[in-house]
């Protein structure tokens, strides 16, 4: 292989340009960004940065020891995937051939039509998304949520700490079930109201009020109206995939790929928030969507492009965490397998606590409020014992 394409210069594409070059690779290594920042951190984006802790230069992924002999085209955004020919099409017009191509462009912010056009509603998944919203976290200000998962709350909960006055709408199903499980999502949103936010479960939009490009209220079906000077739409992301149709990569909420993140076209690799990598213990395709995920998938895929894959990969194990109201939520495992939770460690009126969760004596994830140190000793207990199974859970 001579030329290798990273398209995305977040953390999933960093991670693949240096597993490439830790792994021999020494050819032409493109990374293709539509982004004009060099690659940087996304987590602080809702936290310190946006509280005004932290400046931009702190974000940086890059560590200025390393050399990765890189050819970065920043601000360039991938448009089509001509596979026959393994080229990266841009919007610019440009053919970008390559023998390999790693698929790394993440996710976007899902939005809602009903506030198009609005100069006053926010996303919040790039750099820039983030320096617009920061502008309005004034001590004072009235800031609307729409959305109570990881991103909404930790917004809620940094613009809460600004002197902002915070209402945060959620959906019809208990915030982050997903991820949690039903009964321990309700206790971790019951961390709101206990600081102060206003929490609306259940929320319906009935209409919107604005004057001229700002948004002045919104009408919830119950009949209560919330004023705001601000919103955050964070009711999600999808993966960025719509730049693959017609390319032979298959897709279905993610990119499908097997459990070394190959895709059907050989060449092609997916990584981190648009990969949706075969898990070996739920027995299908799933999309991670978490830091956790960008971080360790590019090693693996990086392997298996050159030609070296694992002989046995071992399944990795969701992970994220999130930082509420001076409070460090973790959780790792699958809790849509268990079939009980069991409080371990503390107490859940308190919001410090271990939660285990099992299905039959098998345990199979774990979530922390304010219990690092046991977590992660915990945690790396859940991995030996999950790895050492032989079976799909199902």
């Amino acid at each position: 292989m001579k030329t290798l394409a990273i398209v995305g210069s977040s953390l999933a594409g960093l991670s693949a340009a240096r597993a490439a070059r830790a792994e021999g690779f020494d050819g032409r290594l493109l990374m293709i960004g539509d982004e004009v920042h060099r690659p940087y951190d996304r987590p602080p984006l809702s936290k310190d940065f946006l509280a005004g802790k932290v400046g931009q230069e702190t974000l940086s992924l890059e560590d200025p020891t390393e050399d990765l002999s890189a050819e970065w085209m920043l601000g360039e955004r991938a448009v089509a995937l001509d596979a026959g020919e393994r080229a990266v099409v841009l919007a610019n017009g440009q053919r970008v051939a390559a023998d390999g191509v790693v698929i790394a462009t993440g996710s976007t912010a899902r939005t809602l039509p009903q506030f198009e056009g609005l100069e006053n509603v926010y996303t919040l998944r790039t750099l820039d998304d983030a320096v617009a919203l920061r502008e309005e976290l004034r001590p004072g200000a009235r800031l609307l949520v729409l959305g109570a998962g990881l991103i909404g709350a930790e917004v809620a909960s940094t613009a809460l700490a600004a002197g902002v006055e915070v209402t945060l709408l959620g959906g019809p199903r208990v915030p982050l079930t997903r991820s949690v499980g039903a009964h321990m999502g309700a206790v971790l949103a019951g961390l709101h109201a206990a600081h102060g936010v206003t929490f609306i479960q259940n929320a319906v939009l009935e209409s919107v009020r604005s004057e001229g490009a700002r948004l002045l209220s919104v009408g919830l079906s119950d009949g209560r109206v919330v004023e705001a000077d601000a919103v955050l739409v964070a009711v999600g992301g999808e993966a960025a995939t719509a730049w693959l149709e017609g390319s032979g990569v298959a897709t279905a909420d993610g990119v499908i790929c097997d459990d070394h993140g190959r895709t059907r076209v050989p060449g092609v690799v997916a990584v981190g928030d648009c990969a949706a990598w075969e898990d070996q213990h739920l027995g299908r395709h799933h999309r991670h969507g978490h830091w956790n995920s960008a971080l360790t998938q590019p090693a693996r895929a990086i392997k298996a492009l050159l030609g070296t894959p694992d002989p046995q990969p071992v399944a990795t194990l969701p992970y994220f965490w999130s930082d509420q109201y001076g409070i460090r939520i973790q959780f790792s495992g699958h809790a849509e397998l268990a079939d009980r939770v069991e409080i371990e460690e503390g107490d859940l009126s308190t919001h410090t606590f271990l939660a285990a969760y099992y299905r039959g004596e098998q345990p199979i994830g774990l979530l922390s409020s304010g219990q690092p140190r046991l977590f992660g000793k915990r945690r790396r207990q859940l991995e030996r014992s999950l790895a050492a199974q032989t079976f799909t859970f199902s």
